[in-house]
């Protein structure tokens, strides 16, 4: 083993050697001797330069110049990535609703690439913990409505954005029909359950699969947008859970409103939400009311409050809903009451404090959680 070993090694020595000044092909190993300090430096500076683009190999790529990876990625291609860990666990007086403390967690990676500079295609990624039914999940993967993937990367949306005359198309997979929706929302909320200022089916209209939208922006803040979504499995518009809606929105510097109107298969929505800004807080507001085909009628409505104490943001939300929103909820109305604080440590990373109660004919829930998002 010796023996093959020093025959491996000696090649690769003369292959080094051989270039150094004053060295024959028969290797005069004499001459090294004789070499003065201004020659050893002079072979040090040129014959061992391991960050040229000669010496490849021996510099471990620092030599490799820009040209040779330059087609390996466009120049119009950008990610982001983001991370969300929640911590949390509940009290609750509903049977069935599980009280155990939980770690849950969600990654999403997301890819965009622009080849007129006007345009966008976009996809992402999601990873999240371990997956099951509603029931099976933790208390708290369901109060954030948080992605549950069982570990594997899932595609959760790819769209494709470009410009018509001066409106904006969409098309995509497993994207929501109110994508292009302007809103007037300016509560971030901490749980799932107060979202989109609780127009969650109007103006945040969700996916159904394959999506068409578009919007047009006025001069002077207003703006048009609708969309349609249906089942992968159906052409748009033609059998299946199809969803399409409609919006127009007016925003300034200090307030906006949204108005919007859905239709979802058996049910039709029509919601409004809207914002102001005062000099000690920001006051956000929502109605939104529920017309059944079968008969009977349901209704939202959303009020919260957003305030920057300190370095980071305190938030008080309160919603009251006869929408079936809430484990163990059925023809009733329930309330929910939430207050959190987002502190921002640094640019990446913000921590998120909070305590959510949700109250039912069933019994009362509160949820105690800590939320840390990475962004980055």
């Amino acid at each position: 083993m010796k023996l093959f070993k020093s025959l491996l090694v000696a090649p690769a020595t003369l292959g080094l050697l051989a270039p150094l000044p004053g060295f024959s092909s028969e290797l005069d190993f004499q001459a090294i001797s004789n070499y003065s300090d201004a020659e050893y430096e002079e072979i040090n500076s040129n014959s061992f330069d391991y960050s040229s683009t000669e010496s490849i190999l021996l510099s471990g790529g620092e030599g490799l110049v820009e040209s040779d990876f330059s087609d390996s990625f466009s120049s119009t291609t950008s990610a982001s990535f983001s991370a969300e860990a929640i911590l949390g666990g509940a009290s609750t007086e509903i049977v069935g609703v599980s009280e155990a403390v939980s770690f849950d967690y969600q990654y999403q990676i997301g890819l965009t690439s622009s080849f007129t500079g006007e345009d966008s295609l976009d996809v992402t990624i999601d990873v999240g913990g371990p997956t099951g039914t509603a029931a099976n999940n933790s208390t708290s993967a369901n109060f954030f409505g948080m992605d549950t993937t069982n570990d594997a990367l899932v595609v959760d949306g790819i769209t494709y954005t470009f410009p018509v005359g001066g409106a904006t198309m969409l098309v995509g997979d497993s994207t929501d029909a109110s994508a292009l929706y302007t809103g007037a929302c300016a509560y971030s909320g901490f749980g799932d359950y107060i979202a989109d200022c609780g127009t969650g089916n109007s103006i945040g209209i969700g996916t159904a699969g394959a999506t068409v939208a578009a919007s047009y922006a006025f001069d002077g803040g207003f703006s048009l947008a609708g969309g349609i979504t249906s089942p992968n499995a159906e052409i748009l518009g033609e059998g299946g859970v199809d969803g399409y809606g409609i919006e127009a929105a007016y925003t300034a510097d200090d307030y906006g409103v949204s108005i919007a109107f859905s239709d979802v298969e058996l049910s039709s929505y029509t919601g409004i939400n809207a914002f102001y800004s005062f000099d000690f807080a920001t006051i956000s507001a929502g109605y939104e009311s529920e017309d059944i085909d079968a008969g009977g009628d349901a209704s939202a409505f959303f009020l919260g409050l957003s305030k920057e104490v300190g370095p980071g943001t305190a938030e008080l939300g309160y919603l009251s809903t006869d929408m079936l929103a809430f484990d163990g909820m059925a023809g009733e109305t329930g309330y929910a009451y939430e207050a959190s604080y987002a502190y921002p440590v640094n640019d990446a990373l913000t921590i998120t404090p909070g305590l959510s109660i949700v109250d039912i004919d069933a019994g009362e829930t509160t949820i105690a959680a800590i939320k840390a998002s990475f962004s980055f």
